[in-house]
């Protein structure tokens, strides 16, 4: 059985080669130097045509943090890590309330998923927490003393006007609502994400180390039975944007340079209260975003949390699509 090291040290390999062979195959880079056909653009396509084909060629530079942090962060850090190990006991951890966001569609699934999350938890260890659903429609949890449902009332309005999951999420923070005191940690998930018992651990050890607000975790979506390979494949970039620019960013710098995402975001109680999901319209359309960014205007610091949790990729194509439309708007 090969290391976590070796394994490591093989993909970065493998990561170079396949820049070399399509540095090559693209003319990017070519064996016969001295063959290579110059071209005045200036002549052939006139001022205008040559000032475009600049410009355009200019575009590709505004991606180039983004391939850097995640190049920088595929090679420095290990893709392959060992079991995560405790680095202090449950027993002494705070209170960690695990808050799953859905609008009630598919409560079968959100019961499945509760069900699994529940017995992960107690699998790995872990105390004094509870699974707190936050919901549009009512779901019917099977009373439990570590599960929470709660129904966001349809007549519920923010201040700011947030709409979507943001609503929902201020909801929560509201005094007649939250069962949290300041010191406490939340951990958010969506409907769909499922934990590991190392993600489990690395919660502990973020929180237990208690330097910093707010953590984000590494999400892999090839796991148990793979509904559709074409969606789930193509969700593999979202894998490389963990591993690479998110964890570099937290890691290295603390600082949401390329904003996070909404799931397996762990945050302290206080802090978000402090920042608020009550951010208007224009801060309900990417929650996270917005949200990460107001967060690292007010000072507050992030970090890299240890451990993998799962999700499935949309079930069809017309759903994969869907989801990027919503993103994209």
């Amino acid at each position: 059985m090969l290391s976590s090291i070796t394994k490591h040290i093989s993909h970065c390999c493998l990561l170079l080669i396949v820049i070399l062979v399509f540095e090559f195959v693209s003319g990017g880079l070519r064996w016969d130097i001295d063959q290579k056909e110059e071209i005045d653009p200036w002549a052939r396509y006139g001022i205008i045509g040559a000032v475009t084909l600049y410009l355009l060629r200019t575009v590709t530079f505004l991606s180039l943090p983004q391939v850097l942090f995640n190049f920088i962060g595929l090679t420095i850090y290990n893709a392959f890590p060992d079991k995560v190990i405790l680095k202090g006991s449950p027993l002494l951890a705070p209170f960690v309330c695990i808050r799953i966001v859905t609008r009630g569609d598919y409560p079968q699934l959100v019961k499945t998923n509760v069900k699994r999350n529940l017995d992960k938890c107690t699998e790995a260890g872990l105390e004094n927490f509870q699974i707190e659903v936050v919901s549009d429609k009512p779901v019917g949890l099977t009373p439990h003393r570590r599960v929470r449902e709660v129904v966001v009332p349809p007549n519920y309005r923010t201040s700011s006007g947030a709409l979507f999951k943001a609503r929902a999420l201020q909801y929560c923070l509201e005094s007649s609502v939250n069962e949290l005191a300041d010191h406490d940690w939340i951990v958010h998930l969506d409907e769909e994400t499922l934990m590991t018992e190392n993600s489990v651990r690395g919660i502990l050890n973020f929180i237990l180390d208690g330097k910093h607000q707010f953590g984000q975790g590494l999400i892999t979506y090839a796991n148990e039975d793979v509904v559709n390979w074409i969606t789930t494949l193509a969700d593999s970039f979202r894998v490389a944007d963990d591993m690479g620019k998110l964890r570099l960013q937290f890691t290295m710098f603390h600082k949401p340079f390329f904003s996070m995402k909404g799931s397996y975001v762990v945050t302290q109680m206080g802090a978000e209260k402090q920042v608020s999901f009550n951010n208007g319209l224009d801060g309900s359309v990417a929650e996270d975003c917005f949200f990460a960014m107001k967060a690292f205007s007010q000072g507050y610091t992030f970090n890299f949390v240890e451990g993998e949790m799962w999700e499935k990729s949309p079930f069809t194509l017309w759903d994969f699509v869907q989801q990027r439309k919503r993103w994209l708007q």
